[in-house]
Order: structure tokens, then sequence, then C-alpha cells
């Protein structure tokens, strides 16, 4: 008999133990893929028959699937048809009528998924763009005896469901393995020049695409310099209120009527022209209770509310609006009046232009700085051409801010209730 001979790096050696949950997370050259290929096979090997699916969220065709790079382990490992290995193009036959696999998860549905009932292993790939559903509905159907889920990404956000399962609530028979460039002792000289390349010609992207942190900034995010130059100069870290100043709570209202979507509000200060970003708040699906409760839990009952211009529209029902409703729970309102076409760019251009002023507390601001962070434009990238605001869980967040910039750009003389009602018949532009 032969002996297969796998070499693993050092870092991935406590993964061969049997966990039923396995997550390997980290920056790009780590072999994170190498690692999880060449165990797939390994476990072929060791039990006939398995049944194996290599998973992503969208596989539009298999040249986005794992199965090239199983084929390359294949031939590293000088095994194939003699050895119970037949390639197909569709899937890899492994020994005694085993097989491996290669699906998109969104091909699935509650009953579809029941066909992968009885598959032991499921290998989850660019997992960070799994979606909670995805991950709700492959979970109890890899359940066989001695079944296991392995996942490997690069970190995207903290709030990714695979990052919340392996990183913050990870399962008792799980393990969870952080492996960068460094950690690989076959990084090549190749890898090593793109790595210090992106290290001198994209520094604010290098610590995400190499070392494995959390993406800070989206790639072509509409923020990406100012955040960058925000966290290079400390403006982003710890930020107090004064306490002699006027508080304002910038909403996005999310759509009325509709709870899909979530309310978003920023708590700032204007203090000469520095603007200091004191608490961000998001919630879905609630009720305006929840929001007024959060507001005074939190010591801003006696903040300005500035509303966008749907603000004023009544609910269908019950024809109240978030205007007359927080008026009438004692708050002081101010509408923004609607900025007609191209109302999206701007409030970006406007909060472009007033970034340099701009100062945000860290710790209060997390979700909204992530948020602002990944605001990005949609592409049709057939075409290469912009297809305006992505609209996306970012666009709330990233709205209530910018109606922030259009809020202190106008410069009201008075900012009182009155000036609400004011500025509904004052026409404006923003240049």
């Amino acid at each position: 008999m032969s002996v297969l001979k796998i070499p693993t790096a050092k870092v991935f050696r406590p993964a061969l133990e049997n966990y039923r949950y396995k997550g390997f997370f980290g920056g790009r050259g780590a072999a994170k893929s190498h690692f999880c290929a060449g165990l797939l096979i390994e476990d072929s090997l060791v039990e006939p028959g398995l049944l194996s699916v290599c998973i992503r969220e969208v596989q539009r065709d298999l040249a986005q699937s794992s199965k090239r790079l199983l084929e390359t382990k294949l031939a590293e490992f000088n095994l194939g048809e003699a050895d119970g290995f037949k390639v197909f193009r569709e899937c890899i036959e492994t020994p005694h009528d085993g097989v491996i696999i290669f699906k998109g998860m969104q091909d699935y549905s509650a009953d579809s998924i029941k066909s992968l009932e009885g598959f032991k292993r499921a290998w989850i790939e660019e997992a960070q763009s799994l979606s909670q559903r995805s991950l709700t509905l492959l979970r109890p159907t890899i359940r066989a005896d001695g079944s296991q889920i392995w996942a490997s990404w690069n970190p995207r956000r903290k709030s990714d469901p695979i990052d919340v399962l392996f990183r913050q609530q990870l399962p008792k028979d799980g393990i969870c393995i952080k492996a960068n460039w460094r950690d690989n002792p076959w990084f090549t000289a190749t890898l090593e020049g793109e790595r210090l390349e992106c290290l001198e010609k994209n520094p604010d992207q290098y610590q995400h695409i190499w070392e494995g942190d959390y993406e800070s900034v989206a790639e072509g995010a509409y923020y990406a310099a100012q955040i960058t130059e925000a966290r290079g100069t400390n403006r982003i870290g710890a930020v107090g209120a004064d306490p002699l100043m006027q508080k304002y709570a910038f909403w996005d209202i999310g759509g009325t009527g509709n709870k899909s979507d979530a309310c978003a509000i920023w708590i700032a200060q204007r203090i000469g022209l520095q603007v200091r970003w004191l608490r961000y708040y998001e919630a879905q699906g609630q009720e305006l209770g929840v929001h007024i409760t959060w507001l005074r839990d939190n010591g801003f009952g006696s903040a300005l509310m500035v509303l966008p211009h749907d603000g004023v529209q009544n609910d269908k029902v019950y024809a109240v609006s978030y205007e007359t409703a927080l008026r009438a729970a004692g708050f002081t309102v101010a509408v923004v009046p609607n900025q007609g076409r191209g109302a999206a760019m701007q409030r970006v251009q406007s909060s472009r232009r007033a970034f340099p002023n701009y100062w945000f507390d860290e710790n209060g601001c997390n979700g909204g700085i992530d948020a602002i962070a990944a605001y990005h434009e949609k592409k049709d990238e057939a075409r290469g051409i912009g297809l305006g605001v992505n609209h996306d869980w970012s666009s709330h967040g990233a709205d209530a801010f910018g109606l922030g910039a259009i809020y202190f750009a106008m410069k009201p003389s008075s900012e009182t209730q009155n000036w609400g009602q004011e500025i509904k018949t004052r026409s404006y532009g923003v240049v």
C-alpha cells in the first residue's frame, strides 16, 4: 500500500481533529483554500463513499468554484482513476461511489436543500458572502453522523453571518483558525511582491486584503478617501459631547410603512465649524415608540429631530406622520425639504466637502462608520458604467449621515421648531 503524504502548515494542524465546525479566516496568501482542498481529498480516501459539497452563496458557473483547485491537488498527489478519483465536468467522483459536487446556495429552497441530506462534508468558500438564510438552510441539512461544515473566508464585516457563527458564537464542537501570509511556509516570491505593492499603493485596503482585518472601507466607497484621512489624523476615536451645546438627531426613516427597512439615527453636535458625531442607532422592523425610547434612555430627549422630506408623509392607515408623532411625543422637529432628482449624490457631495471638519466617537458610532465606509456606487461590470447609488444595508445609515451634511450646509439662522416649518417653503440647491 502506498502512503499519501500531505504537508500541512503548522497553523492548520489543530483542524485535523474531528470537529464538526471548522472555520479558517484571514487575508490573502494564507493557503486556506489549499488546506481545505487537501483535507477534502484526504477525507475522501479515508472514508470511502463520502459525499461532499463545495458551496458558495452564488455560483454561476464552475469557474467560480474550487473544482479546478481540487483537480490541481489530485495531480499534485498523483491520484487518478486507479485510486478511485474521476473528474467529470460537473463533479468529481471519489472512491467507492463517493462524490464531490459544487453548488450555489441561492439555487436552493427549503425543499431542494433536502437533496444534500446524507452529505457529510460541506465546504463553504468565500464564506463572507454567505447569507443568514443560506446558513440557516445548510446547518440542519448537513446532519449525518460524523458530518462536518467547513468555512474559509477573508473577513468583511463583524456582522456577517459566518463571522457571527465562528467568531462570536462558535459551537462547542467547533474550531476557528486565523491564518495569514506569514503562516504559509510556501508563500511565494510573486505573492510577496504583490503584498508589498499593496502596502505601498493601497494602504487603506492592506489590512483587510492581507492581514484578515474587517473591511474598514469598501473598495470604491464614496467616503473611502475621507475615512482614511480621518483615521490618519485621529479624528475617529474618543469624542465627547459638549453639555452646553445643542444636540441633533438626523433620521432616515427607512420608507414609510415598510417594516423591512431599517430606521437609522445619527446624534451630532456642531461646535463652530466642527461637527461631532456622537452616537449611531439602527433598528429594523420596529415601531416608532422603540426609537423614541432609545432616544430618551440615552439622554437625547432634548435633541432637535431632523427628518428627511418623507417624515411629513402620513401613514396610509393611521393618518399620522413621523413629524406629527414626534411632536406629539414632546420633541422639537425640523424637516429638510426634498432635494429632488439626484438627492442621494447631493448628500454625498455635501458630506465630502464637510468631512475635514467631522470628528467621530468610534465606540458610539461604530455601526454608522461601517455603513458610510461601505456606501458605494452600483456598477454594471460588463459595460463598465455606474448605475447610481447601490441601495443595500448601508444606505439607511449613509442617508441619515448625508442629511446632517445638508442640514448644516444650509446654515439656518434659527434652529427651532419654527425654523423647521419655515424651510418647507424655501427653495435651495447644493453647490
